[in-house]
C-alpha cells in the first residue's frame, strides 16, 4: 500500500516542498530502504523512526518499506523528516487514513521513544506551506509560536508519535495553539554609562538614524567597544516586515529558543575575530546563515577589526553594498540577506597609542601601514562615519555628569527614521537614508548650491570617489532628517565631511 505525506526542506532561508512516499511491500526482505538524495542524517531516520514506533505501541511491519523524498534531485537534510516518514509507514500499513495527510504539512524529529523534538526552519516552512495551499501543520509543541505567526494557518503542536496519531484518528481534540505576544528584548547597555565621547554620541545617533555604518579609532581603554555596543539599544523595534525576516533567518540557523515567537528587538551579533569568512558570511556544503545575515535588520560589530583576517573582512563588501549575499553550490544557489548595520573598531597602530598625548607610540611606519592595511580601501570607502576616539580622563569619569539615556537618543532616531520611510518609499515600503539608490538618491538627497560646493570642494582636496561623495550625501540627509529639515543645507554636508575624515 502507498501512502504520500507532504513536509517540507531548507535551502539557503527558503523552504522548497517535499513529498514523503511510502510503499509497503511483500516482495522482497524485510527491511526499509531510503531514496531521494538522502544525506547521512536523513538515512539514520530508519533506526529512529522503528524505535519511535515500536515504543509508542505500534507494530513495525515485517515487510520492504521503501521510502522516497520527492523531489528526488534535490539533497536532503536535517531530522525533521522523521515524524513525516513515521507517519507515512502507519498510513501505508492501514493505522492511519490517508487522506489526513492531503491537505497538511509534516515536520518535527523523532526520539526513540517516540518524543517529537523541535526542529530547524519551522517558520518558513510553514509560510511555505500556507503558499502551497495548505490547511494545517503539524510540528514539534516547541515550534509552535513561531509557526503560529503565519496567519491563516492551523497549527497542530504535537510532543509524542503517539498523540499526534491519536489526534489523526479522532481519539483526542486537535489541540490549537494561539500566538504568543511579542515581547521585544531591549538591550541592558545603555548610553547614560557613557562620560565625555560627545562626537562619538552624535556619531551613533547618526548610524542608528539612517542605517549607515561606523568606525571607531582610538587606543585602548578609550570606550570604543563600551560606546558600540550600546548601539542596538538606540534602535527602534522592527516593524512587522523586519521581524518576520529576523525570525525566519533565526529559525533556519536554530537559534530561537523554545516557545519563541516573532523577534522584533534589532539583533546583535559580535563574531571573535577568529571567525573565518564562511561563518562571516555564510556557506557550507548546505548553505547556512552567517553572521551577517544573523545582523539582518540590526548591528554586526567587529570589534578588533584589524585583527581579522583581511580576506574575511573584504567579504563584506558584496553584502555591504548589495544587501544580500549569494553562495553559489552545483545544484542552486542560496541567497541570504545581509541588510545590517556595520560597527567596527581598531587602535590606530599595534601598540594602540598612535596619537595618544599621554603615551608614546613605539611602532615603526611599516608596521603602521601594514596594520591599517588590514582594512582594504574598498571596504574603509563602504564605511560612512570615522570616529577618532580619545582615552578619557580620570577627572571626567568622576566629574562629568552622564549624558542623555538611550530611551532619549531612541526617540530622535524613530523620528528620524519615521521621516525617511515616509519620503523614501520603495514596493517593499520605507528604506533608509544608507541603503538609497539611483533616482533616489538624487532626488532625495539633493544639495542646495552651497552644499554642492562644499561637496566639490571637499572631492578636490580629499580626493573621495564617487561611492564616498554618495554616502557623504546620505549622511547628510541623515543629519538633516535628525534636525526635522526639509531640505539638506551645507552645514549638514560640512558635518558629514567631518565624519568622513575624522578617524583616517
Amino acid at each position: 500500500m502507498l501512502a504520500i505525506v507532504r513536509t517540507a526542506a531548507i535551502f539557503g532561508v527558503e523552504a522548497y516542498p517535499v513529498c514523503v512516499e511510502v510503499d509497503v511491500s511483500d516482495a522482497g526482505l524485510p527491511a526499509i530502504t531510503l531514496v531521494g538524495l538522502p544525506d547521512a542524517s536523513v538515512r539514520e531516520s530508519r533506526e529512529r523512526v522503528q524505535s519511535a514506533i515500536r515504543n509508542s505501541g505500534f507494530d513495525f511491519p515485517r515487510r520492504h518499506v521503501t521510502v522516497n523524498l520527492s523531489p528526488a534531485n534535490i539533497r536532503k537534510v536535517g531530522s525533521a523528516f522523521d515524524l513525516p516518514i513515521a507517519l507515512g509507514v502507519l498510513a501505508a500499513t492501514g493505522l492511519l487514513p490517508t487522506r489526513q495527510f492531503e491537505d497538511t504539512v509534516v515536520l518535527g524529529e523523532l526520539s526513540l521513544d517516540g518524543a517529537v523534538r523541535s526542529v530547524a526552519g519551522a517558520l518558513p516552512i510553514s509560510a511555505q506551506a500556507r503558499r502551497d495551499g495548505a490547511r494545517g501543520v503539524i510540528l514539534p509543541r516547541a515550534n509552535a509560536a513561531e509557526a503560529a505567526i503565519v496567519a491563516g494557518l492551523e497549527v497542530v503542536a504535537v510532543t509524542s508519535l503517539e498523540e499526534t496519531v491519536a489526534i489523526l484518528t479522532g481519539r483526542r481534540p486537535t489541540p490549537t495553539h494561539p500566538e504568543p505576544p511579542a515581547r521585544p528584548v531591549r538591550a541592558t547597555a545603555d548610553l547614560v554609562d557613557v562620560r565625555g565621547q560627545a562626537l562619538a554620541r552624535r556619531a551613533i545617533e547618526i548610524a542608528a538614524a539612517g542605517g549607515h555604518n561606523l568606525l571607531f579609532i582610538g587606543p585602548p581603554g578609550a570606550g570604543k567597544s563600551m560606546l558600540a555596543r550600546r548601539l542596538p539599544g538606540i534602535l527602534p523595534p522592527l516593524t512587522f516586515e523586519e521581524a518576520l525576516e529576523v525570525t525566519a533567518i533565526h529559525s533556519v540557523a536554530g537559534l530561537l529558543h523554545p516557545g519563541a515567537g516573532l523577534l522584533t528587538a534589532p539583533p546583535f551579533r559580535a563574531p571573535h575575530h577568529t571567525a573565518s569568512d564562511v561563518a562571516l558570511v555564510g556557506g557550507g556544503p548546505i548553505p547556512r546563515p552567517g553572521e551577517i545575515s544573523l545582523a539582518q535588520n540590526g548591528v554586526l560589530l567587529l570589534d578588533e577589526t584589524a585583527e581579522f583576517a583581511r580576506h574575511t573582512l573584504d567579504a563584506l563588501r558584496q553584502p555591504l553594498e548589495e544587501g544580500t549575499i549569494r553562495i553559489a553550490r552545483a545544484a542552486r544557489t542560496a541567497v541570504f540577506p545581509a541588510r545590517f548595520m556595520l560597527a567596527a573598531t581598531m587602535n590606530p597602530c599595534n601598540c594602540g597609542y598612535l596619537g595618544d598625548p599621554t603615551r608614546e607610540c613605539r611602532c615603526t611606519p611599516q608596521q603602521i601601514d601594514r596594520y591599517r592595511g588590514r582594512l582594504s580601501g574598498p571596504l574603509r570607502d563602504r564605511i560612512d562615519l570615522s570616529v577618532w576616539v580619545p582615552a578619557v580622563p580620570f577627572k571626567t569619569l568622576t566629574e562629568v555628569a552622564p549624558g542623555e539615556a538611550s530611551a532619549c537618543v531612541r526617540r530622535r532616531v524613530a523620528t528620524a527614521r519615521a521621516r525617511q520611510t515616509a519620503r523614501n518609499r520603495s514596493p517593499r515600503g520605507g528604506v533608509l537614508n544608507a541603503r538609497l539608490q539611483g533616482r533616489a538618491l538624487t532626488r532625495h538627497c539633493a544639495l542646495d548650491p552651497a552644499g554642492l560646493r562644499v561637496l566639490d570642494a571637499a572631492s578636490r582636496r580629499f580626493h573621495l570617489s564617487a561611492r564616498s561623495c554618495h554616502r557623504l550625501m546620505k549622511v547628510a540627509r541623515t543629519i538633516a532628517d535628525l534636525a526635522g529639515a526639509e531640505r539638506t543645507a551645507a552645514e549638514h554636508l560640512a558635518e558629514a565631511v567631518q565624519f568622513r575624515l575624522e578617524g583616517n
